[in-house]
């Protein structure tokens, strides 16, 4: 949620929005497949005929044939059993969750209110969260986008400081940047990445002036910290419609954008939806 500019990160946060290592592990005694993957990211499964995805619980359809399993960025070290239903037997493998440090950013922010909120202003916030957690558990509809994602603003730059431990002033952040900030040109148009409905437009104490969209199949992306909203909530809006521009309301020290997405309500590196798929790891490649 805030600008490059002006910020210097540790040594720890070199890694941020890198793509974690991703290793491919050994197979399990039942001689199911297993993955490792960090929490933030994304792993696909491709079985012909898949119609049905699971994984802790939930099911959803595959995107054009693939299985996508997102792995939040807070979920802890351990195992995660999917699976893939299809015309075919049901197909069963394992994500092996492995601990991973994104490193840590210090950050200055100048005399704001989100610096040192008063108590109104942490009431406002709390608004602001039991509007969101509305969002979250909105049921899934079914995908109005594929992948790749199209750019949330273009030229695109690199996405930074996803993951990462913040230090405001010298205190530690409660929550890790559960998104990207991409330094793109002061005034640029924010683009939505896909076709879907605005579920949320409005000011808000700490994102600053944001835009949610509901691309269906529990897909939301989330843009802060625009100067101005163009959009209203309800709106049907297409993939590289404008939402804004960028700016910096909220929590940020500089012009910049924001963007998240939340799958399956899962945080992850929007990294991994906007760039190519075949670049996500998959269980296909584990050995058998």
């Amino acid at each position: 949620m805030i600008s490059l500019r002006g910020i210097v990160p540790s040594t720890l946060a070199l890694i941020a929005c890198s793509f974690p290592q991703v290793l491919l592990a050994q197979t399990t005694p039942a001689q199911e497949p297993t993955i490792s993957a960090a929490p933030g990211t994304l792993v696909r499964w491709r079985v012909p005929g898949a119609t049905r995805c699971t994984m802790k619980g939930r099911a959803w359809a595959p995107l054009e044939g693939t299985c996508y399993y997102p792995i939040d960025l807070l979920e802890r070290p351990g195992r995660i059993s999917i699976s893939v239903s299809g015309s075919g037997p049901r197909e069963s493998a394992h994500i092996s969750v492995e601990a991973n440090d994104y490193g840590t950013e210090e950050i200055t922010l100048p005399d704001i209110p989100q610096a040192n909120p008063s108590r109104d202003d942490l009431r406002r916030d709390a608004i602001d969260r039991v509007q969101l957690r509305k969002i979250w558990s909105r049921k899934e509809t079914p995908a109005q986008f594929t992948l790749p994602l199209g750019p949330p603003v273009r030229p695109l730059p690199a996405g930074k400081s996803f993951g990462v431990k913040r230090i405001f002033n010298g205190k530690i952040a409660e929550h890790v940047h559960t998104g990207s900030d991409y330094d793109a040109p002061v005034g640029s148009p924010i683009l939505a990445v896909a076709s879907g409905t605005v579920v949320l437009a409005k000011e808000m104490f700490f994102e600053g002036n944001a835009v949610f969209i509901n691309h269906g199949d529990g897909l939301i992306s989330e843009y802060f910290h625009l100067s101005e909203i163009k959009v209203v909530d309800g709106q049907e809006v297409k993939k590289g419609e404008t939402l804004g521009r960028e700016g910096s309301t909220g929590r940020a020290t500089g012009p910049h954008l924001w963007f998240g997405v939340r799958w399956h309500d899962a945080r992850i590196n929007p990294k991994f939806m906007l760039e190519e798929p075949s670049r996500i790891p998959s269980v296909n490649k584990v050995a058998p």
